[in-house]
């Protein structure tokens, strides 16, 4: 077996857990690797569960398992409560607007790069104006688009018990006021440059 993978059996109430994993980049397992595949198998949300190894509770979520002294065939035990299916049906949809979120970063970080690239003097001067512009909208769009993710998330309502929900939430929230606040910066560089290239004093390098 590769050095980089490891079975471990992991006790959860009367069930046991047989979890083979591999180090992600040739890296051993660390003990968010083991986590995350308890997640799928056990329905345990992460921030739910606690890891035990020899009378021991695991923390270090990078560190290697092997720095645990866990080794092949180890036995660990794991304890946590499951989401209820209405809780995890929400965090679905949740993880469904994370991916949204996701998709529009991306189109904003190509935006980002293009302006950088146009600051550069990548494109004739007398092109500049009209790329910006394209920018520009490509830019309102992405901002419209995490308003609209904002306003979504705002109409969900959650139960006082629902806290991984509650924590998904405020996350995405912040993680999206972020992005907006990004959305802003690169109008701002647009704007900005726009004004260069339009006044007459200032000599662009080709």
């Amino acid at each position: 077996m590769a050095a980089d993978t490891i079975t471990v059996t992991v006790a959860y109430g009367a069930a046991k857990h047989s979890i083979t994993l591999t180090g992600k980049d040739g890296e051993a397992p660390v003990l968010r690797d083991l986590s995350e595949t308890l997640a799928e198998v056990t329905g345990v949300p992460i921030p739910s569960q606690k890891l035990i190894f020899k009378g021991k509770s695991l923390r270090e979520m990078d560190s290697t398992l092997s720095s645990f002294g866990i080794k092949q065939g180890c036995k660990l035990m794991m304890i946590g409560k499951r989401n209820s299916p209405e809780e995890e049906a929400e965090l679905k949809k949740l993880k469904d607007i994370e991916k949204s979120v996701e998709q529009t970063a991306k189109k904003l970080e190509k935006v980002d790069g293009e302006l950088t690239g146009l600051r550069n003097g990548f494109l004739a001067k007398d092109l500049q104006a009209e790329a910006l512009s394209k920018l520009d909208q490509r830019v309102k769009a992405a901002a419209e688009q995490f308003m609209k993710i904002l306003e979504q998330m705002d109409a969900m309502t959650f139960p006082e018990n629902f806290s991984d929900c509650r924590m998904k939430r405020k996350g995405l929230v912040k993680t999206v006021q972020d992005f907006l606040a990004q959305c802003d910066r690169i109008e701002a560089g647009i704007s900005d440059h726009l004004a260069k290239i339009q006044s007459k004093n200032l000599a662009l390098a080709d």
